[in-house]
């Protein structure tokens, strides 16, 4: 089984979109947060224990996940998909870039 954490800045477009086309994955349980200080589910320490994967949409939300929770991320995988912020929630070319760069890792 695989926990699949898709973080961006807000949650409001990129991650959710991802947590959504993925849940539905067999053998696949997703959520999504934010690391932005005003996101619509603000990242937490107990989401990142609780996932075996995380997706990250851009390199600076890495480098801040690693800043911020460091202590949580011991054998954690982070994949960062290179994904800008310039897709609307549910967006068919978001939508076909995710399923492109994530399906390998979740198969």
């Amino acid at each position: 089984m695989h926990r699949a954490l898709f973080i961006c800045t807000q949650n409001r477009l990129r991650s959710p979109t991802a947590e959504q086309v993925f849940a539905a994955w067999p053998n696949v349980e997703t959520d999504s947060a934010g690391l932005g200080n005003d996101a619509n589910v603000p990242l937490s320490s107990e989401q990142i224990t609780w996932s075996t994967i995380i997706f990250v949409m851009e390199k600076a939300h890495r480098n801040r996940l690693s800043k911020k929770f460091s202590a949580y991320l011991k054998n954690k995988r982070v994949v960062c998909l290179d994904i800008p912020d310039e897709y609307d929630y549910m967006d068919p070319v978001l939508i076909q870039i995710l399923k492109a760069k994530v399906a390998r890792f979740l198969a």
